[in-house]
This record gives structure tokens, sequence and C-alpha cells, in this order.
């Protein structure tokens, strides 16, 4: 038997615009064929954009620099995560202080994790979004040393991995896709690709 979607993709190229060790690890268990081609570009946007706004167009954002050089026959996937608690973006930390900050703020109580990813042909782009609620226990300022000492998360939106200690022993309640708060909702993945090459 053979990959449904892998199947359909016959004839096009995927190419993942990501360096995220996560995002590449998805698409390979997904079993499809795809070359990895990070691009690198200023994570800036507009200050009134709100939530899954964000995410929406950092994704875009980052498919950009593809434009110039894509092939009729190639796809690419760029992707962009945010944390969304109390109308506030809590994006990459940049040193030990902002994440225990983070990390102290989003202590009992819920947030939300929403991933935005963007498709990118020579002539379309559809970009989708999935949200995931999430709840952590109350944590002590020795449990957020010790998370951040361990597993330094400063390439993390919201200054934490789901996949890590903290996630282990910290979530009490989550509500939606696993996945997209590890990075990438694996089913809308596979599901708008098999729209766009139907």
């Amino acid at each position: 038997m053979t990959n449904p979607l892998q199947e359909k993709l016959k004839g096009y190229k995927l190419i993942l615009g990501s360096g995220s060790p996560r995002r590449k690890t998805f698409l390979e268990e997904m079993g499809l064929d795809f070359e990895v081609r990070p691009k690198s570009v200023e994570e800036i946007y507009p200050d009134h954009l709100q939530g899954k706004e964000i995410s929406d167009y950092l994704a875009k954002l980052k498919a950009s620099p593809f434009k110039a050089e894509l092939q009729p026959n190639e796809i690419v996937i760029t992707s962009d995560t945010v944390v969304w608690h109390k109308g506030i973006s809590l994006a990459k930390a940049a040193n030990p202080e902002e994440a225990f900050d983070m990390l102290k703020t989003l202590s009992g109580d819920w947030h939300e994790v929403i991933t935005s990813v963007c498709f990118t042909t020579l002539d379309t782009q559809k970009t989708v979004n999935c949200t995931t609620l999430v709840k952590f226990m109350e944590f002590t300022e020795e449990e957020i040393n010790f998370y951040i000492d361990q597993c330094r998360p400063f390439d993390k939106a919201g200054a934490y991995g789901i996949q890590e200690w903290i996630g282990m022993i910290g979530i009490s309640e989550i509500k939606g896709s696993y996945t997209n708060v590890v990075g990438l909702p694996t089913h809308l993945v596979y599901k708008t690709l098999m729209d766009m090459v139907s």
C-alpha cells in the first residue's frame, strides 16, 4: 500500500521552509518526501495584529523569500507558532530572565497555542491555522528555573516545549491538537495538501 498523500504528490516537490527539527520530524513521520530549505526573515509584524493574525502574517512573511525562485511543481511550507495569553503574544525568550517571566505568567492558567501554516506555489498561496488550549499547573520558582537550566527553551514561543520536561510534569489539561502545540498541526497539513493537489 502507498501513502495516499505521497501518491498524490507525485510530480510535485515539497519544500519545508523551516529549520525546525520538530516540523521536519512531523513531515517525516507523515511519510512525505521533502527538501529542507530554511530562509531567514526578520519576524516583525504590525502592532495591531492579534492572535492568529500574527501567526498568519509571519507564516506568509516566511514564504516571501521563496517567491522569486519557485518552480511550477514546487510547494513551500512555512509556519509560525504564537503563544497567546491575556491579549499578549509571548514570543521567543531572549534570555533566562525573559523565559522565567513568561513561564511565571503562564503558571496556573490557560493559554492558546496558535500555529499557522502557509502553502505557497508559483501562482497560489493558502494559509491555515489551528488553535489549541493548554492549561498549566502552578509552578514553583525552583521548577521554572530547573526547566530553563536543563532545556534552554529560547527557540520556542512562550519559552516552553510541550514535549519537554515542563510539558510532562506541568500540563494538566489540553483541548485540541497536540502536534499543533509542538509546532505543526499535522492533520491540517495533510488535509490542505490533499485539497491542493486533487
